[in-house]
């Protein structure tokens, strides 16, 4: 089966977003090796540009867009994150930008979108609403639509975090990642899986809204109903067209974990590597503190840090537990 992005596109992802975006560090985390029985590597993408991942696909994919397009505009529809990244690239490149956000996005992320001059529409509180919104809207403006994680050439763009790890660091046994939409998760796996195909890629899901662990119980793409959960940024509840493929052939594992633990999560990261990073950043290492994954002391593993853009009012309620 021929997947739909494969490492050439990274590769030329990587070349072609590099003047936009940053090359964020990897990281020791130390002062987390004790709590989660590992070496801990941190790919902290909440110092990124726009404080998230997002960035990278966004401009990707927008660099690749006819001038016809670019002159029409842009829309896509995001809790927050991917809105910031297409509204900054949309800046940089002189065009017109929309996006919808769910009525409920955090504030500070709604904000962000505003000052990088994105028009800002809220509508709804699931990505299911914003779509049916944003749809109607390009039937009539004629918008060019920016997917938050299903399109080939913004996965290619996501596939770039992944693709650095690998030239930081080439001796690594697991990297872990957020699971919302896929894009993240697809494109990183692609990175290094065709670069290093020992180590394990896993993905963690919130345990309200576990798409992608159903769909590899029954074999097949489901959709799962839609529930809360504090991890905002991965509130999807179907499968990606293009992210199942990759991610049943590339990826070793699926977990799913409880709010509970990205609790956890929150107050230790921060505490103990100083970065700032949002619920659904946290997920990756709320799972090795729920004992889903286990590790040997001597094993080297990246935890995705794939955001930062937390809520103000909220991060007194994730510290002061």
């Amino acid at each position: 089966m021929k997947l739909p992005v494969n490492l050439e596109n990274i590769k030329n992802a990587y070349s072609r977003i590099k003047p936009f975006v940053h090359h964020t560090p990897l990281l020791r985390g130390e002062k987390i090796d004790e709590i989660i029985n590992c070496q801990v590597y941190l790919k902290p993408e909440c110092l990124q540009v726009t404080g998230s991942f997002k960035i990278r696909g966004a401009t990707n994919k927008i660099l690749s867009l006819t001038e016809e397009e670019k002159v029409k505009g842009i829309i896509a529809s995001s809790s927050g994150n991917h809105a910031q990244g297409v509204a900054h690239a949309a800046r940089s490149l002189g065009i017109k930008a929309t996006l919808v956000l769910p009525e409920n996005a955090p504030l500070t992320k709604i904000e962000g979108t505003r000052a990088l001059g994105a028009e800002v529409i809220l509508h709804g509180f699931d990505s299911i609403q914003r779509y049916k919104k944003l749809y109607e809207i390009v039937d009539e403006k004629g918008y060019t639509v920016v997917h938050s994680y299903d399109d080939p050439t913004l996965i290619a763009g996501q596939g770039t975090v992944g693709y650095e790890v690998m030239q930081d660091i080439n001796d690594l046994d697991a990297i872990v990642v957020p699971l919302g939409g896929g894009g993240l998760l697809a494109g990183i796996a692609v990175a290094v899986k065709e670069m290093n195909p020992k180590i394990k890629v896993i993905g963690v899901e919130p345990e309200a809204i576990p798409r992608y662990s159903e769909s590899r119980r029954l074999g097949k793409p489901v959709e799962v109903p839609m529930k809360d959960t504090v991890a905002d940024g991965l509130m999807i509840t179907k499968t990606g067209v293009n992210t199942y493929p990759i991610i049943e052939q590339y990826v070793d594992e699926v977990v799913a974990v409880n709010d509970e633990f990205i609790y956890k999560a929150i107050p230790e990261i921060i505490f103990k590597t100083k970065l700032l990073v949002e619920p659904s950043a946290a997920i990756a290492i709320a799972a090795a503190l729920s004992g889903k994954l286990k590790y040997e002391r001597n094993q080297k593993v990246c935890f995705v840090l794939s955001g930062g853009n937390v809520d103000h009012k909220k991060l007194r309620e994730f510290i002061d537990l």
